[in-house]
């Protein structure tokens, strides 16, 4: 396992990180804590370190089980990421959202769950569109200060929110969002509009969420293997079958799994990118990590891209009419080279 640095910043975290949100049984599915230990420790000894987590997940087991797993272990060793917004009860109306109070509420029950005096990494979950942007740099500013948190990130929001705050926290001297989670896989590229593009322009680092698409993209689906990802879902229509296909043809071509093609076709983006790997059998995670094991070739990204090329929209296809370019550029368009 190499190391990355997480954003601009210099936390250095594995290639690969561990989603943990299948760390629990409840809801009838997931690891119980002996193989949720197992898939832990098997991540570690591969020099894994960086665990994502989060306040809801598995109604709070999945903390608990991460600091049962690492209370008597080199808690320096692993970089910790939760979450906050989401509702762990119901009472009042400032158990969930953005805002302030239920940050500080939600840390301080993460902390006591996780059996640590610190969370490395403390994500926005997803945006509520109430909470003012300063509210939530201010408040996470002061988690900073206090020693209770290392650094910020966000979750599942606007690119345009995002980019306010990172701005807004330059200016005022805040901590600033190093890292940004959204569903990103072959079958889910909308984030190619703006929100990755945004993310390498403030050189934060990706962290993409269920880059096997809920294991469509293994291919499992189209052997018969069952699955939480239900018929209807839009992971399984027509588009995402025929996909899938495109991956498992690569894969067959390569020797290697299909879900090491969908999740290095994620890592070879003109971006940095560490996708989230879940696992709730040990083997699962002893197949995603021979993933970095290989690399496409140009060609290969080619036929993926190609394959699964969405329509960008408005203005993106606008900037790519050869009309636009001569007009922007003078005919020199091919001979600029643009930053990296």
């Amino acid at each position: 396992m190499k190391y990355k640095l997480l954003g601009r910043s210099g936390l250095k975290v594995s290639e690969l990180c561990l989603g943990t949100m299948g760390f629990g049984t409840e809801a009838g599915w997931g690891a119980d804590k002996a193989a949720s230990f197992a898939i832990m420790e098997a991540f570690a000894n591969a020099g894994g370190n960086f665990l994502d987590t989060a306040n809801i997940y598995k109604l709070g087991t999945s903390e608990k089980i991460i600091g049962e797993f690492i209370q008597p272990r080199d808690r320096d060793f692993f970089v910790i990421a939760t979450k906050y917004s989401l509702k762990d009860n119901t009472t009042n109306p400032n158990a969930s959202g953005n805002n302030r109070k239920n940050m500080m509420r939600s840390v301080e029950a993460s902390l006591k769950r996780l059996q640590t005096d610190f969370i490395d990494v403390l994500y926005l979950h997803i945006w509520d569109d109430l909470t003012p942007i300063d509210e939530i740099l201010r408040g996470i500013d002061d988690l900073v200060r206090q020693g209770k948190v290392n650094y910020a990130a966000i979750s599942d929001t606007p690119a345009w929110i995002v980019s306010k705050g990172n701005t807004m926290a330059e200016l005022m001297g805040w901590s600033p969002f190093i890292a940004l989670q959204v569903e990103y896989s072959l079958l889910q590229r909308s984030p190619e509009r703006d929100l990755t593009p945004m993310a390498k322009h403030y050189g934060m680092t990706v962290t993409p969420w269920a880059p096997l698409a809920g294991g469509a993209l293994t291919g499992k689906y189209l052997k018969g293997g069952q699955g939480r990802v239900k018929p209807e879902s839009n992971r399984r229509d027509e588009n995402s079958v025929r996909i899938t296909r495109v991956v498992m043809d690569i894969a067959e071509k390569l020797g290697v799994e299909p879900s090491h093609v969908a999740l290095q076709w994620t890592r070879q983006q003109g971006f940095e990118s560490i996708p989230i790997v879940g696992a709730t059998r040990l083997e699962q995670l002893q197949e995603n990590l021979r993933t970095l094991d290989l690399t496409l070739s140009p060609e290969d990204l080619r036929i993926l891209d190609e394959a699964s090329a969405i329509d960008l929209g408005f203005p993106h296809k606008f900037f790519r009419e050869e009309g636009v370019r001569q007009n922007n550029y003078g005919g020199f368009y091919d001979k600029i080279v643009p930053r990296s």
